[in-house]
C-alpha cells in the first residue's frame, strides 16, 4: 500500500518583508521555538538558498511568538540520548554545519531577539552578524542542566562574549537579562518590544547601504583574524586584500557615487 502519511509542516516561514531583505522566521511557537532535527535541516538549506539568491542582501533570522528559541527540542534531545555514538555523531555534525552555515554566510544576518533564547538559541544569536534584542529578552546557556554540555554552539558564544564569560554562562547555566547581554557583547543593542521592528529596520538599512562584495569580503577577512599580534602574515593579508577591492567595479562605482552625491547603484530602489 502506497505511504499516505502527511509530511510534518514546516518549521520556517520565509519572506521578504522589503527589497534585498529576506527574513527566515523559526515556526514553532508551541515549543517556544525550540528546533529539532527537521529545524536544524530546513534552517541549513533556508541559509543555503538565500546565500545563492542574487536578490537578497540580508537576512533576518527570528523567533514566531513570544520567543526567540528555547533551544533544542527536549524531545530530540531524549531520543540522542539513547542512540548510539554513530548516530549522535551524525547529528550533532548536522547541527554544527547549520550554525556554520549562518555564521559563513556571504550576506549580513541580523538576529531579532525577544523573550527567551536558550542553550542553541544563544547559539543562533551568536552566530550571526548582529543581534538586536527587545529589552525583555534573556539568555541562558543552560545545557549543563541536563548533564550535557553547550559544545557546539561553545565556538560561537565564546566568539561572541569572550572565553571566561562563555565559561562562566556555560558552567553556571545563569540566566542573563538583555542589559548584561549588552554589556557582555552577546546582543549590540537592545530597544523596547514595540520598538523591535524599527531597531532591525534601521541595523538592515545600514547594510544595506554597504556595498554586497565588500560585505562579502569583511566577513572571508574577519573570520582569518584573531585577537592578538598583528604579524607580518596577516599584515600582508590585509595588504592583498583592499588592493584588490580597491580594483573592482564595486569600488569604482563606490567612490563614483560618494563624488557624485548620489546612491550607489547597489541600493535597492
Amino acid at each position: 500500500m502506497p505511504d499516505t502519511t502527511a509530511p510534518p509542516p514546516p518549521t520556517l516561514t520565509l519572506s521578504r518583508p522589503r527589497p534585498g531583505v529576506a527574513q527566515v522566521t523559526m515556526s514553532r511557537p508551541a515549543v517556544f521555538n525550540a528546533f529539532d532535527e527537521q529545524m536544524i535541516a530546513e534552517l541549513d538549506a533556508a541559509f543555503a538558498q538565500l546565500a545563492e539568491d542574487e536578490g537578497v542582501r540580508v537576512i533576518v533570522l527570528a523567533g514566531e511568538g513570544r520567543h526567540f528559541s528555547a533551544g533544542a527540542d527536549l524531545q530530540w534531545m531524549q531520543r540522542a540520548s539513547t542512540a548510539s555514538l554513530d548516530w549522535n555523531v551524525a547529528d550533532a555534525r548536522r547541527f554544527a554545519g547549520m550554525l556554520a552555515r549562518i555564521e559563513a554566510c556571504p550576506k549580513p544576518t541580523v538576529a531579532r531577539v525577544q523573550g527567551a533564547a536558550l542553550g542553541g538559541g544563544v547559539g543562533l544569536a551568536c552566530a550571526c552578524d548582529l543581534a538586536v534584542a527587545a529589552d525583555n529578552a534573556s539568555f541562558a546557556v543552560s545545557e549543563a542542566r541536563f548533564g550535557i554540555l553547550p559544545a557546539v554552539i561553545g565556538p560561537y558564544v565564546t566568539n561572541a562574549v569572550g572565553k571566561r564569560q562563555a565559561r562562566r554562562l556555560a558552567l553556571t547555566t545563569t540566566r542573563i537579562g538583555a542589559a548584561e547581554a549588552l554589556a557582555i557583547g552577546l546582543v549590540q543593542q537592545v530597544v523596547a518590544p514595540d520598538a523591535l521592528d524599527a531597531a532591525v529596520d534601521r541595523a538592515v538599512d545600514e547594510l544595506l547601504a554597504g556595498g554586497p562584495g565588500a560585505q562579502r569580503e569583511i566577513k572571508q577577512l574577519f573570520a582569518q583574524l584573531e585577537v592578538g599580534p598583528i604579524t607580518p602574515e596577516v599584515r600582508e593579508l590585509t595588504a592583498q586584500t583592499i588592493a584588490r577591492v580597491r580594483g573592482t567595479d564595486e569600488a569604482r562605482e563606490g567612490f563614483a557615487a560618494f563624488l557624485g552625491k548620489r546612491p550607489p547603484n547597489w541600493m535597492p530602489q
